[in-house]
């Protein structure tokens, strides 16, 4: 490898105090390296082109971050957990340390994961985790959802969770949706504290669009990630899709890792 970009996470002193310590290691192996906070997207997109890994430095919420900037130019990231949950993530820092030499001799594996794309209007949005229509306010929104232009049903709930695989393990999850297996490319639609119309997720094939209608008495926004929000305005259409982008992870574990690390991350016990 001879070009690797750190994203970190700005607002923890440990993430710049290790991204920095990565760097010197970096240049002492004669390996170009660029640095920037992964909040700042534009700033942190122009230059990732020509780079060989990316090194997310803080959790999953920067992981998120940096898959959305990356994901275009399909360079593989490496996640760097900093935080409590880590699920996205493949080391710690002082596994991070002492790997390093190998992963630049070229140590582990690609994992490829879908992403979504939400659409309005003209206007597209990419996203890891899931697409969600929420309300602005403590009350009841009505939306319309169609699969394949075909009319499912109009739910009245808090809002509706579009996810991937990846993201089944975060709010969909938490909203009582399934857990996929992380290379899988299907579609999680689920409700959000539903009252009225179908209250049980669905589990949608790859090639679905979902298209999801705003009734024109109510106000809500677009979410993607949890980190980016989009005021939706009166009957405002979304359509979710996969993209052809995916996001690409380094990986050391084993293939088999995601089965043990369900009952690390979510409190399980073996039996």
């Amino acid at each position: 490898m001879k070009r690797i970009g750190i994203l970190y996470h700005p607002r923890l002193e440990k993430a710049q105090s290790l991204a920095n310590r990565l760097e010197s290691l970096l240049a002492a192996q004669r390996v170009s390296l660029w640095q920037c906070s992964a909040w700042d997207e534009d700033e942190a997109r122009p230059q990732v082109a020509g780079s060989d890994l990316i090194l997310s430095i803080g959790g999953d919420g920067t992981i998120l971050h940096a898959a959305r900037i990356i994901a275009p130019l399909a360079v593989p990231i490496l996640g760097i957990n900093l935080g409590k949950l880590g699920f996205i993530t493949e080391l710690n820092a002082d596994e991070a340390l002492s790997n390093l030499s190998s992963l630049l001799e070229g140590k582990g594996w690609i994992e490829e994961r879908a992403m979504l794309e939400a659409q309005i209007e003209n206007k597209g949005f990419l996203a890891l985790n899931d697409v969600v229509v929420r309300s602005t306010a403590v009350r009841l929104i009505n939306i319309e959802v169609k699969i394949d232009d075909e009319m499912v049903t109009t739910y009245r709930a808090d809002g509706i969770l579009v996810a991937t695989a990846t993201g089944s393990t975060g709010y969909s999850l938490a909203a009582g949706g399934p857990i996929l297996y992380p290379q899988s490319k299907e579609i999680v639609l689920q409700p959000i504290s539903c009252h009225l119309g179908l209250n049980h997720a669905l589990v949608l094939p790859p090639q679905t669009t979902v298209d999801l209608k705003l009734d024109s008495r109510d106000r809500a926004i677009l979410s993607l990630d949890g980190q980016v929000d989009t005021p939706l305005s009166n009957e405002q259409d979304v359509t979710v899709k996969l993209s052809p982008y995916v996001a690409r992870f380094l990986r050391i574990h084993q293939r088999t890792y995601f089965y043990s690390s369900l009952w690390q991350k979510l409190g399980g016990e073996r039996a």
